[in-house]
C-alpha cells in the first residue's frame, strides 16, 4: 500500500529514514536540473543538491504543510543555488559548449530531433547564446526563466517556489521573457555588425 506524502513527512519528521528517502526521490530530479540550470555545472550542481537536502533534512520539522512538499524542496534549492551564486565568483563564468570526460574533450549533447550532426551545432550554439542571455537577465526574471521555460514548473509552483503571488509570476514571465528577447536580438546585432 503506498503511503501518501502527509503520512511520510510525519514519519520522516519522527526520524524514520526511508519515508525521508520516499520524499527526496519523489522531486530530486527536477531539484538536480533545478541546481544544474542555476549552476550550470555537474559538480556544482551535486554540492548545492547535497547542500539542499542536508537543509530540508534539518528543517523538515519547520515544514508546515502550506505548500507541497516538492515545491518547498524546489524552494529550497533555488535559495541554496541563489546564495552559492552570491558566494562563488567562479560562478560567473560561462560554461563552455564542451565538457571533460574519461575520453577526453567532446561537444556537449543538447537533446532535440535534429537528424544532422550540423543541425545539432546550430540549436547547441542557440541555447548557448540564450543561457548567456539568461545569465545576463536580473535576477528576479532569471528565475521566473529557469523555473518556466526551462524546468517547466507550472504558475502555481512558481509562486509557491518563489513566495510570490500568481499574478506577480505571470507579470515577471512576461517581461523576463520580452527582455530575453531584447538582449538576444541586440546579441545578434552586435554579431552581425
Amino acid at each position: 500500500m503506498d503511503k501518501t506524502e502527509l503520512e511520510l513527512i510525519e514519519e520522516a519528521k519522527n526520524g524514520v529514514e526511508s519515508s525521508f528517502e520516499a520524499l527526496i526521490l519523489s522531486c530530486q530530479k527536477k531539484a538536480w536540473n533545478i541546481a544544474l540550470q542555476y549552476l550550470r555545472n555537474e559538480n556544482d550542481a551535486m554540492d548545492a543538491l547535497q547542500e539542499s537536502f542536508i537543509k530540508i533534512y534539518k528543517n523538515l520539522g519547520n515544514f508546515k504543510g502550506e505548500s507541497r512538499f516538492d515545491t518547498w524542496v524546489y524552494r529550497i534549492t533555488v535559495n541554496t543555488c541563489k546564495d552559492m551564486l552570491r558566494q562563488n565568483e567562479k560562478f560567473k563564468l560561462h560554461d563552455s559548449l564542451y565538457a571533460t570526460g574519461d575520453d577526453g574533450e567532446f561537444l556537449r549533447e543538447i537533446p532535440g530531433d535534429a537528424p544532422t550532426p550540423e543541425e545539432i551545432l546550430d540549436r547547441a550554439e542557440l541555447a548557448d547564446e540564450l543561457l548567456c542571455c539568461v545569465e545576463m537577465l536580473q535576477p528576479g526574471h532569471k528565475d521566473v526563466i529557469i523555473l518556466r521555460d526551462i524546468q517547466n514548473l507550472s504558475y502555481e509552483e512558481i509562486s509557491e517556489t518563489l513566495g510570490a503571488s500568481l499574478g506577480t509570476v505571470k507579470s515577471r514571465i512576461s517581461r523576463a521573457r520580452g527582455n530575453l528577447r531584447k538582449l538576444w536580438l541586440e546579441q545578434k546585432h552586435r554579431e552581425s555588425v
